[in-house]
């Protein structure tokens, strides 16, 4: 007997739900769902959508607290992520940066995406982020600096107000390309002016030259690390841009939780237990001091994937192929030896960031500004949906206080 496949609406309506709890439900795993043939219409497996009403409504984990929201932008099902229906691994390898922010802005990979020019910021906004940054003292880390820099980027752009798509997307551009050129320099006078972001981005991170085979893993570490669906930081983004925050300040929001150690300030905590290993033969010492002193591991599991990072392998893979018997390598295949010894979770994305920090020899907290560039494209596009939706993002609290 064939399978019946039946819409989001009579699905709910059998289950006696809102839509919205449909789509926790599959992110739950507690339903299938698939694409109408030639359409966004999401359909429901009728029988599942029975045997769950007959079973009743799945209880939540005690604790556990589930705030979904419909988005076209990005899917992770299946051990998979996915950009607007194409598969990010796959765009790791075979597009650029500039390319997939387009595709997440827009849903297209059009040609015109990383023209030459085309992602730079003003000489005056440049001037106002570099002028910001330079007055914070030596040591502030690169996730820091873009904290300070993308607030003197808005107060250069008088426009930041116009929220059409076109003015959006063109802003996005400048911003991603002001964060960039104004952090400063780790080799004085080698940052183009032109280029990619990949390419300008490097020598901002790397005090020696780690060749071209190292600035492809980078365009590739940005375009894994582009989008997240709903990470903490993005729903900071989207609840700013719900309430018509402008796109410097979206993005403002999103650095502002980016750097939590949960998040992607993880890549700076296993950037610092990799360094802490001289050798590989340091590795089960590495791991053991964390240990001892009752910290977790950073760099190891995810809360969306079960079995391992796909993201994480991809980069890892990469970095393989870029730096074939790099010692600082070994390091990073040592500790997750080790981990793997200890019953550890597989390596996330924060870890493979931090192994690219590593190898490509990059200053402290290199990894961070990765993730931020990088993920300043996806706030972006979460954004746009929010100003299309123009209804503000207001969860309601449960009060567990003393009674009045």
């Amino acid at each position: 007997m064939p399978t019946e496949w039946i819409g989001a609406a009579e699905a709910a309506q059998r289950l006696g739900v809102k839509p919205a709890s449909l789509y926790s439900y599959v992110s739950r795993g507690v339903l299938n769902r698939r694409r109408a043939v030639g359409s966004r219409t999401s359909l429901f497996n009728a029988s599942e959508v029975e045997d769950l009403a007959r079973r009743g409504r799945p209880r939540r984990a005690p604790g556990s607290t589930e705030l979904v929201i419909e988005t076209q932008v990005t899917e992770i099902s299946g051990g998979r992520l996915r950009y607007r229906g194409h598969d990010a691994i796959a765009l790791a390898r075979q597009r650029t940066f500039e390319d997939v922010a387009g595709l997440l802005w827009t849903g297209s990979l059009g040609p015109a995406w990383g023209l030459p020019g085309s992602w730079q910021a003003t000489e005056a906004a440049v001037a106002a982020g570099s002028a910001a940054q330079e007055a914070l003292p030596a040591g502030t880390l690169p996730l820091e600096r873009l904290q300070v820099i993308v607030p003197a980027l808005a107060a250069a752009d008088p426009l930041r107000l116009h929220l059409d798509p076109p003015a959006v997307i063109a802003a996005g551009r400048g911003l991603i390309g002001g964060m960039v050129d104004c952090l400063p320099e780790a080799r004085q006078g080698s940052a183009p002016s032109a280029g990619s972001i990949a390419e300008r981005l490097v020598p901002r991170l790397c005090p020696a030259d780690p060749g071209p085979a190292i600035v492809s893993v980078v365009r590739a570490a940005l375009v894994l690390l582009a989008d997240h669906e709903l990470a903490a930081s993005t729903l900071a983004a989207r609840v700013a841009a719900s309430v018509r925050a402008d796109p410097y300040a979206v993005v403002a929001t999103g650095l502002g939780a980016v750097g939590g150690p949960l998040h992607g300030g993880a890549s700076f905590g296993a950037e610092v237990m990799l360094r802490s290993a001289a050798r590989a033969a340091d590795a089960p010492r590495a791991v053991g001091d964390l240990l001892r002193r009752g910290e977790r591991i950073p760099g190891f599991g995810h809360y969306v994937y079960t079995e391992s990072d796909p993201r994480a392998v991809a980069l890892m893979d990469l970095l393989r192929e870029a730096a074939p018997g790099s010692e600082r390598l070994d390091v990073a295949d040592a500790v997750t030896a080790e981990a793997r010894r200890r019953a550890l979770p597989a390596p996330n994305i924060d870890f493979a960031l931090a192994a690219l920090a590593c190898v490509a020899d990059m200053i402290p907290g290199a990894g961070q500004a990765v993730f931020a560039v990088a993920r300043t494209a996806g706030w972006l596009a979460h954004a746009l949906e929010e100003y299309a939706r123009g209804t503000p993002i207001r969860p309601r609290g449960i009060y567990t206080g003393p009674a009045g």
